[in-house]
């Protein structure tokens, strides 16, 4: 290939809209160009990415024993409805009519496309287990996408659907496909990526983890401990607190607060930690209704948590006066409201409290959760926290830390097959609905997070299993012919000898081919100059500038080999 020929534009002003470095250099570097929020064009260089990167995991896909096929991006809205996630979903999930007027979806997600697609295979014990997975572009109307394609509207997928008739066995082949992701990611250059617990969100299922490549950018939180091995996603991060009980426990008695609504202006006024608080936060439930979550002044609500505990969506809430709240001065005892109520597991053994007395400009003091409210049953609703108690080791260990989601499986269980009255016949004839899992990854995503993890000042500086190329060549000064002839040489051998090469023979300064050459990202650059060919010799340099040196043409081949064997 020829960069003269390429499609594309290279330019060295950083877009101030780039806030991220992988987006700011796929930009200047003629890797996409923005269509719509959220949407961008593929160009050459990356689509070259992309294909490697798709080859990889087709390869770890098929090795364990996964079959390809391709599921359709418009889906008939009775699939969705079937699940119950057509009213579900929120405004992500893109819905419109065909000519016809029928319902119709845009597929950000096909766990009921899969289930069609095999039910009818699938009514036999002896078909099972089996695994499909396809690449498909999805369309998710994320309301803030950010970060080039680190998150984005439309997208391109690796997604796969497994199907089982025992638990035992899908647990057995989810344990395979998280150790083909390891492999996954390792090949593509970032084997730094770590799996972590994480929310199975809007997929349903018990279990579900997902793949962080830890880097500041990140737009997820990673709860680490330094002391053991428990990762989790902030969302999914069991929250574990202390409290310690005082003999004996002071009376609650009110206190009058005038105007202090906040947590911040209550510890103030009374001079306390924030510990010994007890807050509440109100939401307005999906399916209707209010709920008050109480939990203590220095933790804060996992959104979801409390969606998973409801099993519906919720959005904080706005409330009149009839329904027996009072903003600002909210409190768990003596509360008049219907509201449900959920107590935090943070509030678990404490008191000596502070909280809303339930009327304006009062709080109460001296709130013990055991003496006034009783027996009442706590829930883990609250994020974990730094320097929190590791829920594995116990320690006061926990680290939080900012990643990008490279992939995510789920253990579905029979969610999606009972919905859709997909059902096979065991050995004993009875009748039964297989179980699930699912496993994503996707394709623009990770190029960008590699890009991330593996670029300078200058550009991208990508793994060779996965760059465009694996040879910039730079003919310096191709307007003289003798460079021209030699560079036109070396380039057709290059190509004779198998490798991936992009040709920069345009008549411009030497600076203006470097730079290029730094953003398209190439592993080795091999140049031709005037003065290397005083010494019948070429200039060949790595891109992560490990290694520049002058070689004889004749001595080029074995040097090649050897950089381009990793």
């Amino acid at each position: 290939m020829k960069l003269a020929a390429l499609v594309g534009e290279r330019f060295k002003e950083r877009p101030s809209e780039c806030l991220i470095d992988s987006h700011a250099l796929m930009v200047r570097g003629g890797y996409i160009k923005y269509v719509a929020n959220g949407i961008y064009s593929v160009l050459p260089p990356l689509k070259r990415v992309q294909r490697k990167i798709e080859q990889i995991i087709r390869e770890e896909m098929d090795g364990i024993d996964g079959q390809e096929v391709l599921l359709p991006a418009a889906l008939p809205a009775s699939l969705w409805q079937a699940s119950g996630r057509y009213e579900s979903v929120g405004s992500e999930l893109l819905r419109f009519c065909d000519r016809s007027g029928s319902p119709m979806v845009l597929g950000m997600t096909h766990e009921e496309a899969a289930v069609s697609l095999v039910r009818e295979y699938g009514q036999s014990y002896t078909k099972y287990p089996f695994m499909i997975y396809q690449f498909q572009t999805k369309f998710r109307d994320e309301a803030r996408p950010r970060g080039g394609l680190i998150r984005v509207r439309e997208f391109t997928m690796k997604d796969g659907y497994s199907f089982h008739t025992s638990q035992q066995d899908l647990e057995q082949f989810y344990e395979r496909c998280r150790q083909a992701y390891e492999r996954i990611f390792a090949r593509v250059g970032i084997p730094e990526t770590v799996c972590i617990l994480s929310d199975a969100g809007m997929m349903g299922g018990n279990i579900s983890h997902e793949f962080m490549l830890l880097t500041p950018v990140g737009e997820d939180s990673v709860v680490l401990c330094r002391h053991c091995a428990y990762r989790a996603n902030l969302e999914a991060a069991e929250n574990r607190t202390e409290n310690r009980r005082e003999a004996p426990g002071e009376p609650l008695q009110p206190v009058h607060t005038p105007g202090i609504k906040s947590i911040e202006e209550l510890c103030r006024f009374l001079q306390l930690p924030p510990e010994k608080t007890c807050k509440a936060v109100v939401y307005q439930k999906e399916s209707g209704g209010l709920v008050a979550v109480f939990l203590r002044g220095d933790c804060e609500v996992s959104e979801a948590k409390l969606r998973c505990l409801l099993g519906c969506g919720i959005i904080p809430a706005s409330f009149e006066k009839e329904s027996g709240l009072t903003a600002g001065f909210i409190g768990p005892y003596r509360l008049k409201s219907d509201c449900e109520r959920i107590f935090d597991r943070s509030l678990e053994n404490a008191c000596g409290l502070v909280c809303g007395g339930n009327r304006p400009d009062t709080h109460y003091t001296g709130l013990d959760i055991a003496r006034e409210l009783g027996d009442i049953r706590f829930a883990d609703v609250s994020k974990a926290q730094e320097g929190g108690i590791c829920p594995a080791c116990g320690q006061r260990s926990l680290t939080i830390r900012r990643g990008i989601e490279v992939g995510n499986i789920f253990q579905l269980g029979d969610r999606y097959s009972r919905a859709l009255d997909m059902h096979y016949q065991d050995e004993n004839g009875e009748s039964r609905y297989p179980v699930m899992g699912c496993y994503g990854i996707g394709i623009g995503r990770l190029a960008a997070a590699i890009c991330e993890a593996h670029h300078d000042a200058f550009g991208p500086i990508w793994p060779l299993a996965v760059a465009p190329w694996q040879v910039h060549l730079c003919a310096v000064r191709a307007d003289e012919p003798q460079v021209k002839a030699a560079a036109d040489r070396l380039y057709g051998q290059l190509q004779q000898r198998g490798m991936e090469v992009l040709y920069d023979d345009r008549p411009l300064r030497a600076g203006i081919l470097f730079s290029d050459a730094d953003l398209i990202g190439c592993p080795v650059r091999i140049t031709v100059s005037p003065r290397s060919l005083q010494q019948k010799a070429v200039e060949i340099s790595t891109r992560d500038r490990s290694m520049q040196k002058t070689v004889e043409e004749e001595a080029l081949w074995p040097v090649l080999q050897k950089l381009l064997q990793g």
